[in-house]
């Protein structure tokens, strides 16, 4: 397990939803995934979310996934959290991908809010816990209302953090005034899931981020959150102002579509993406590589 794990940074602070590399025919790119991987780290990621959205989840089978996991951990368990998404709309499903990522030796879940079928309160808290009941790892609930339809209310994130083993939460919700009054009320370690809101939400107290831009600026990020907990806000601001046009790049369509785009320009593996998902058009990698310049990114 990662050295940076604390009570109070459960996956550390520095964490990249990483991408699943595929080949020409759009097979699951394993030696890929794990050059990937270890670059990620390399770079000073603390810790890997695996098989998350930007993992093309949806469009994985669950050998895959299982796949997936264990040969990022393979590649770097020993020096960073892996953590397995393993959050979909069907109870069920969920508990069988937490127990299948246990297996395979994750180090923690992501537990996305159930989508598209927009259970109540009563129906997020039962499925939560149920997850969480069902391996022994370490739990972040994943609060993304855009895509899932419904928020996790701050009543109910109270509750879940009850459960021993959930301890954190991505937020994604995008409203830094909830975010507040549930990290107070929940104590559970808050991780950014909006590169934009990164540093905002550290103002209000989250401990780090889970970041799509990592892929290409981690050690911008590092230098970020380091400044910001070391008290040089002054210095966090400067990197925050710095990365707004990558930040602004990366998501002009589908932080999965100009993920892969910016790796494919670094020469490092990613491969094709899955239908429904497409490739990025001509003009839309020259404005990316306008954005990334811009920011600072070396391509």
């Amino acid at each position: 397990m990662a050295p940076t794990s604390t009570p109070q940074t459960p996956f550390g602070r520095v964490l990249t939803a990483m991408v699943t590399p595929f080949t020409a025919d759009g097979a699951l790119d394993l030696d890929g995934a794990q050059r990937l991987a270890t670059h990620l780290v390399d770079a000073g990621n603390d810790g890997l979310i695996i098989n998350g959205t930007t993992g093309e989840s949806p469009t994985t089978s669950n050998a895959e996934k299982a796949d997936l996991v264990r040969a990022v951990v393979e590649a770097v368990g020993d020096r960073a959290h892996v953590v397995a998404g393993v959050g979909t709309n069907d109870t069920h499903h969920s508990i069988e991908l937490a127990r299948s990522a246990e297996r395979v030796g994750a180090h923690g879940l992501l537990v996305v809010t159930p989508y598209y079928n927009k259970p109540p309160q009563e129906g997020l808290y039962q499925h939560f816990r149920a997850v969480a009941d069902a391996a022994e790892l370490p739990v972040m609930l994943y609060d993304i209302p855009g895509r899932s339809g419904v928020p996790i209310n701050t009543e109910t994130l109270v509750r879940l953090a009850e459960h021993p083993r959930i301890v954190a939460n991505k937020d994604a919700k995008g409203d830094l005034g909830r975010s507040s009054w549930a990290i107070a009320r929940s104590g559970l370690a808050w991780y950014s899931g909006d590169d934009m809101l990164n540093l905002p939400l550290l103002s209000v107290g989250a401990v780090g981020f889970v970041s799509v831009v990592g892929h290409v600026v981690t050690p911008d990020l590092r230098a970020l959150v380091d400044a910001f907990v070391s008290g040089d806000v002054q210095k966090a601001t400067e990197i925050h102002q710095k990365l707004l046009p990558v930040y602004t790049g990366m998501f002009r369509t589908q932080g999965v579509m100009t993920t892969k785009a910016a790796l494919a320009l670094q020469g490092l593996p990613a491969g094709p993406l899955r239908a429904p998902m497409v490739e990025c058009t001509p003009e839309e990698i020259a404005q990316l590589k306008i954005d990334l310049a811009a920011g600072g990114v070396q391509l």
